[in-house]
C-alpha cells in the first residue's frame, strides 16, 4: 500500500473513533476477563505499563489490581476524555503509538490490545511495533491481540470497486463501526501476526487464541520478549 494513502486512512481511523466515542464506551465499558491469564503471568507488582491504545481505559483496572505504574495512551482525544472521566486518578495521554513521548527502556512491559488491525500498511505496523520495542527494556515485553477477522476478509473486499480494491493490501477491508461508514481493518492470520512481530526484533514466548464472549469473537494473541 501507498505510504501516503495508508497514513490518509490512519487519520481516518482516528477521526472515527472521536465520532464514535461515545457510542463505542457504551458497548465497551468493561474489561474481558477472558483476557486475566495474562495479566496473571506477565504483570508483576511495581512494573512500569503502557496500555498502547488504550482507547477509553476499559482495561485500566485489570493493571491497577496488579499494582503497577500504569499510563494509557490513544490518539483519539474523545476516547481519552471518557478515559480520565471514567478513571480519575488514571495516567492517561493523548499520543500516536509511531512516535512514542517515553524514553528508550522505560517500561517492564507494553500492551497492545485490539490496536493493530486498525493500521494500515505493513511499513507504518512495523514502525509501530519497533516503536513499542524501543520503549520496553531488555527482557521486558510486549503483549499483543487483534481481532480474528477471517469471515470478514471474505465479505469486506465485495463492498468496493476494483479500482479502490488495487490501493489496498490482501486482508484489507472497510466496515461499518458504530455507526462511522467505511472503517479501516486489517484481517490478520496468527502466521503472518507471528512473522510481523519477528520482524521486528521480539522473540516469540507464546501465541494462540483467545474465545470472548458467548457468540464467541475469537481474538489472536501474542506474547513476545525483548
Amino acid at each position: 500500500m501507498d505510504i501516503g494513502y495508508a497514513k490518509q486512512i490512519l487519520k481516518k481511523t482516528v477521526s472515527d473513533y472521536d465520532s464514535i466515542a461515545a457510542k463505542y464506551s457504551k458497548v465497551r465499558e468493561k474489561d474481558w476477563k477472558e483476557f486475566d491469564f495474562l495479566f496473571d503471568r506477565y504483570v508483576g507488582s511495581g512494573n512500569k505499563v503502557l496500555d498502547l491504545g488504550c482507547g477509553n481505559g476499559r482495561f485500566h483496572d485489570s493493571f491497577i489490581k496488579k499494582d503497577v505504574q500504569y499510563i494509557g495512551i490513544d490518539p483519539s482525544e474523545k476516547l481519552i476524555d471518557i478515559a480520565r472521566k471514567n478513571h480519575p486518578s488514571g495516567n492517561f495521554q493523548i499520543a500516536s503509538g509511531d512516535s512514542l513521548p517515553f524514553s528508550d527502556g522505560y517500561f517492564d512491559s507494553a500492551w497492545s490490545i485490539a490496536v493493530l488491525h486498525h493500521i494500515p500498511s505493513e511499513s507504518l505496523r512495523l514502525e509501530f511495533l519497533k516503536e513499542a520495542g524501543r520503549i520496553v527494556k531488555k527482557g521486558g515485553y510486549l503483549i499483543l491481540t487483534v481481532w480474528d477477522l477471517k469471515e470478514k476478509a471474505k465479505k469486506g473486499r465485495g463492498l468496493f470497486s476494483i479500482f479502490k480494491q488495487r490501493k489496498l493490501d490482501k486482508g484489507d477491508v472497510f466496515l461499518p463501526w458504530y455507526g462511522s461508514k467505511d472503517t479501516y481493518f486489517h484481517c490478520f492470520n496468527q502466521e503472518e501476526l507471528v512473522q510481523l512481530v519477528k520482524g521486528s526484533g521480539f522473540e516469540i514466548v507464546e501465541e494462540g487464541k483467545i474465545e470472548v464472549g458467548l457468540k464467541p469473537y475469537s481474538n489472536i494473541y501474542i506474547v513476545a520478549k525483548k
